[in-house]
């Protein structure tokens, strides 16, 4: 009986907190080496010794910035604005990787674009509801619903919610929003592209 409990227990630990499946070597550097940005280095190279983000990962090279509104492109970079806040790092850490998700995906990514214009065909533009333009905005669409499934599995549903309803009171407002309100809406045009659920691993 003693045996059996303690297979038991093993084999629910496993579920409960599955083995990464391959390390992850991100090549981190500091725009000025300032203590905020090396305070915010040592807070993401935390989050990510503590979650397994190795499915929503798919570029290696990371810049922390002062000052810097996050963005993706050309080089994944990251503020020192959450230091005090581990979720919401690793809320926006998973956001600007999931545009290079979109980017690998060209296809279904415009088949979902053109699906969103089917539902809403207008959507806003600028701050603090929009993107910078249009087409943006649409993108952003797809990118915060993936977001809000990945910080679901990463963080649990009640601190997934809370994080995405600050998002909407934040930037992004209009999308965030729409992805809360009308999530399944959206998960099944996204399902239907095949853009979710994301299963890549970065090799």
């Amino acid at each position: 009986m003693r045996n059996a409990i303690y297979f038991l227990a093993l084999f629910l630990l496993s579920q409960a907190a599955p083995a990464r499946t391959v390390p992850l070597q991100l090549e981190i550097n500091l725009k000025h080496d300032e203590s905020k940005e090396r305070e915010t280095k040592g807070q993401l190279q935390r989050l990510l010794a503590n979650y397994d983000v190795s499915n929503w990962v798919f570029t290696r090279k990371i810049i922390i910035e002062s000052g810097v509104i996050p963005h993706s492109h050309p080089v994944l970079t990251l503020s020192t604005r959450h230091l005090k806040d581990d979720d919401l790092l690793l809320s926006t850490f998973v956001h600007e990787q999931l545009h290079w998700y979109l980017v690998e995906k060209p296809k279904e990514t415009e088949e979902a674009y053109k699906e969103l214009k089917a539902i809403f065909p207008k959507v806003p533009v600028g701050f603090p509801e929009g993107a910078n333009d249009e087409e943006s905005t649409y993108i952003h669409i797809l990118v915060c619903y993936l977001e809000y499934q990945a910080i679901k599995e990463l963080l649990g549903e009640l601190r997934a919610r809370q994080v995405m309803e600050f998002w909407a009171t934040d930037h992004y407002t209009w999308i965030y929003k729409t992805v809360l309100e009308r999530e399944r809406e959206i998960g099944s045009l996204m399902r239907k592209s095949k853009l979710a659920p994301v299963k890549r691993v970065l090799q």
